[in-house]
């Protein structure tokens, strides 16, 4: 678990994301594997095992999808969580 989330942690700060605020406070980078986390916690699956379940997820925690209501908290930073981990996913080696 802990050597993907650190894989995912880097990809999103190679792509630009944001690991603090100006303040010195945690930004998107550390968010978003913060809301891997919860997506995990709540589906009862490891970070491995969500490479395996993120297109049902996906669909699941999308506006439309039946936890459309976790895809949306905090102004959709979940759903796009999810999506950025697709695209980790997707462009790993």
């Amino acid at each position: 678990m802990a050597n993907i989330r650190k894989e995912y942690i880097e990809y999103l700060k190679s792509q630009g994301y944001k690991e603090y605020t100006k303040n010195d406070k945690p930004s998107t980078v550390y968010d978003y594997a913060k809301r891997i986390d919860m997506v995990c916690q709540v589906e009862k699956i490891s970070w491995d095992e969500l490479n395996v379940e993120i297109d049902r997820l996906l669909v699941e925690y999308s506006k439309s999808g039946i936890k459309a209501h976790l895809g949306s908290i905090s102004h959709s930073s979940v759903i796009n969580a999810l999506r950025r981990f697709k695209e980790f996913i997707s462009n790993r080696p």
